[in-house]
């Protein structure tokens, strides 16, 4: 089966959809973050960046194991691989211009804001408007693509919009309020619920139920987290 390294977070989420609604047999193996796990060296041999998911496909090409990380690799690869949710010769572009919306855009100034705004020590305030703004302005050229279809690529539901759901599944924490986070952008709101009512979302939100990550957000979690703040141990 395929080895899954998983932390509760957007990114491994979006894999956990694919894998769901693929149906591909695999087991997770958790990697608590705040713990540092990522950072051990048996995990660095399978993603040397030191970041969840990742994955390991004992039956990759050839027949040998292969390792893949960074979602937007993975999704890409699991999808080759099963030849699901692509959509069609003629979505190709599509497909591939809105994955890379999410994984350059949409994601990195999703995760900087709520950086920014829960873990940053100080007044982050030029920070918090220039992150969080970004991530309103991906949402609306999200919410204008999304005005007159049912997904971001064809006629199709694909791995983009898989990609997007898990980091938009996040918007409350993003623009950091408890009320309606999608409500200034109601296509892209009904997008997002579109894909939610899936069947495959209620189990991908399941996965790692059955482990216990640490929660809390002390000297070593911040340490595991962000280790480029700190000097390196001599």
């Amino acid at each position: 089966m395929i080895r899954f390294y998983f932390h509760p977070t957007p990114n491994p989420a979006k894999v956990a959809l694919f894998l769901e609604e693929s149906g591909l047999p695999y087991t997770v193996v958790p990697v608590d973050t705040r713990k540092g796990e990522q950072h051990d060296p048996a995990f660095r041999a399978i993603n040397p960046n030191g970041k969840v998911p990742a994955i390991v496909d004992p039956d990759g090409p050839d027949g040998k194991p292969a390792r893949v990380f960074d979602s937007t690799a993975i999704l890409l690869y699991l999808a080759e691989k099963t030849g699901r949710f692509l959509g069609t010769p003629a979505d190709r572009p599509d497909l591939l211009s809105w994955l890379m919306f999410t994984a350059t855009g949409l994601g990195p100034y999703s995760g900087q804001a709520v950086h920014f705004q829960y873990f940053a020590p100080g007044d982050q305030a030029y920070a918090i408007n220039r992150y969080r703004r970004e991530a309103e302005r991906h949402y609306q050229v999200l919410n204008d693509h999304l005005k007159d279809r049912a997904y971001l690529a064809g006629t199709h539901y694909t791995i983009a919009d898989m990609s997007a759901w898990g980091w938009i599944d996040r918007a409350a924490r993003v623009m950091n309020t408890t009320d309606d986070p999608l409500a200034p952008w109601p296509h892209l709101k009904r997008f997002f619920q579109t894909i939610d009512a899936r069947p495959a979302v209620a189990r991908a939100r399941a996965v790692g139920q059955d482990h216990v990550f640490k929660t809390a957000t002390d000297e070593q979690s911040l340490r595991a987290l962000f280790p480029s703040n700190y000097p390196p141990t001599p």
